[in-house]
């Protein structure tokens, strides 16, 4: 019994190494996007503390909310999203999120699952997302999520550096600015029609660069 604790405590140690090395990644993959977006630096900046500082609540309260729990800030707009078994549970998380006084509002999209949908997505995150499922299976979350990563930075009169998205049980959460109602329209029209998308729930600002 000890040595199947011992297994497990290891086997956690470099699965928590994985995420940190993927986050490390995403860091400086989201240096370079910043220098391009429209938002100030300022905004960034503060944006990015907020961020850190929900995450930090999330794992103090339960590291694998870390997993299942996906946070995106644009101009001090919280967007909670993924998947969780229980309505109390996704109540706290809103709650630990608004602790920053900073934020203006929280959009708490986090969708209730059933334990097995929540460990197929867990899977998929910690495989990198690159699979597109196999035959009967829905399309992959991250799979989606890259798809349409492909497709806007792609697409003309579209800075797709303004937009975060997620897909949750294929369903697309998006916020970010626009710059007119022309680019709003086009981004949508991608994420809407990209294979597996089911639906579409949007927080777009149409805000005139500076």
């Amino acid at each position: 019994m000890i040595h199947s604790q011992t297994k497990v405590s290891f086997l956690s140690m470099i699965f928590l190494a994985g995420l940190f090395l993927n986050a490390c990644t995403s860091l400086v993959n989201e240096t370079a996007m910043k220098a391009f977006e429209d938002r100030s630096t300022e905004d960034q900046v503060t944006d990015a503390k907020i961020v850190t500082g929900i995450l930090q609540r999330l794992s103090d309260k339960d590291k694998g909310l870390l997993l299942d729990v996906g946070v995106d800030v644009w101009e001090k707009r919280v967007m909670l999203t993924g998947a969780l078994e229980n309505a109390s549970l996704k109540s706290e998380v809103e709650t630990l999120a608004r602790e920053d006084s900073r934020i203006k509002t929280v959009y708490n999209d986090i969708q209730l699952a059933s334990a097995q949908d929540i460990e197929r997505r867990r899977n998929a995150k910690e495989q990198g997302g690159d699979s597109k499922g196999g035959m009967g299976e829905t399309v992959s979350d991250f799979w989606i999520e890259t798809k349409i990563k492909a497709q806007l930075i792609t697409i003309e009169n579209v800075s797709s550096v303004n937009f975060r998205w997620r897909s949750v049980l294929n369903h697309i959460y998006v916020i970010g600015r626009a710059a007119t109602p022309m680019e709003k329209e086009l981004v949508l029209d991608v994420i809407k029609k990209t294979e597996g998308v089911s639906s579409v729930t949007e927080y777009i600002e149409i805000i005139t660069p500076k």
